[in-house]
């Protein structure tokens, strides 16, 4: 695996935050880093070019959703992700374990694997950690996560401890499955709310992170208090020495509060998912830039922001396309949201480097409105 290191470069003295570099098989990751979701092979409505100018380093696609369309044979036919989507930075794919276990009802877990039905077409499906590995493969990521069951916001201890063991049980076979030495797999730190079974988990995945480790089954109902408290305890029980990986985690005060625990890693699909319905990320918080008080409102969605949105376009007319139903509203709003997450990674790193995190961290947090932080 000498084809995947990471090197902490700088540590924040006041908290945990960290700047480091991952060299991975198609390129060095600058951490902390977001990473926008092209949850099928493509983030919704913007090219790989545009991406790169908003200083996309590495995109996201899911294993659940390639599987069922177009299948992970097309994508193998084709030469792997980088090709089909032409996208020559890396790649990670989440396991497809999330949206399997979020499909409730159409689902059937045992030690073996998942039975489930495809939301798409009703087809009865078996996903075991063997089969995860092989499809991971085929969609040739340079990142790849291990099987796992995630547990929803209040679930009862009890149903935490079993899904803990069947995490473990199922990181046991993907490691013994996984053959590719330009894929790095990460396992993934469950355990919900419960604090000894956090413990434990870091305990069950530390003999299998070889370079790279992921937080799963946070930001999923749960109070960002609580998150917070999560993450504050697994910060100094998880691997100095390796990126850390917190999933689907994407609003702009969670990043900062994130980064100050220790993450390198963070990716959601809020940014574009709020653009489609009409809403911005600003440095104060969320803009509902729908609303009628931006009908003659000439600005910028942000004065200092320097994507194309803002640089060309002004409220108005954004506030316009979207509830005009045109294409452009959302684009324009989803190239915002994201440069405006990629860039704030970008200003932490450089607080840790030039060792002004915790001032950058408290002031940005005091001029946040956190009531236009939920979404």
């Amino acid at each position: 695996m000498n084809k995947f290191s990471y090197e902490v470069i700088k540590e924040c003295p006041h908290t945990g935050a960290r700047a480091g570099i991952f060299h991975t098989p198609h390129g060095d990751i600058e951490t902390p880093i977001f990473m926008p979701v092209g949850t099928q092979a493509t983030v919704k409505g913007l090219k790989p070019e545009e991406l790169k100018e908003l200083g996309a380093q590495i995109i996201l696609s899911n294993t659940y959703h390639l599987y069922l369309r177009p299948g992970a044979d097309i994508v193998k036919q084709a030469g792997g992700l980088h090709k089909f989507m032409n996208w020559d930075r890396p790649i990670l794919t989440d396991s497809g374990g999330f949206q399997v276990f979020s499909l409730s009802g159409l689902r059937k877990i045992s030690d073996e694997g998942v039975e489930f039905r495809s939301h798409l077409s009703g087809a009865k499906h078996f996903i075991t950690p063997e089969k995860d590995m092989e499809i991971q493969e085929a969609l040739g990521a340079d990142i790849i996560m291990a099987f796992d069951q995630c547990t929803p916001a209040g679930c009862s201890y009890q149903e935490a401890v079993e899904a803990r063991r069947i995490t473990k049980l199922w990181l046991e076979r993907c490691y013994k499955a996984h053959t590719s030495d330009e894929q790095m797999l990460f396992p993934i730190v469950q355990g919900n709310i419960y604090e000894d079974l956090r413990r434990e988990c870091v305990k069950d995945c530390l003999p299998y992170a070889k370079c790279g480790i992921a937080i799963g089954g946070l930001s999923v109902g749960e109070e960002k208090s609580v998150m917070y408290q999560i993450l504050d305890l697994l910060n100094p029980l998880l691997p100095k020495d390796q990126p850390r990986y917190l999933m689907g985690v994407g609003s702009p005060d969670c990043l900062v509060e994130g980064y100050a625990r220790g993450v390198d890693m963070m990716d959601c699909v809020l940014p574009t998912r709020i653009a489609r319905n009409g809403t911005a990320f600003t440095k104060k918080g969320k803009m509902v830039i729908k609303n009628a008080i931006y009908k003659d409102d000439f600005r910028p969605i942000e004065d200092d922001c320097d994507c194309y949105a803002c640089k060309h376009f002004s409220r108005a007319y954004i506030r316009h396309l979207i509830n005009a139903g045109e294409m452009l509203g959302a684009e324009l709003l989803s190239i915002h949201n994201l440069r405006n997450l990629i860039k704030l990674a970008g200003d932490c790193r450089k607080a840790i480097l030039g060792d002004y995190f915790k001032d950058f961290k408290e002031e940005y947090m005091a001029s946040y409105d956190l009531s236009k932080s939920n979404f």
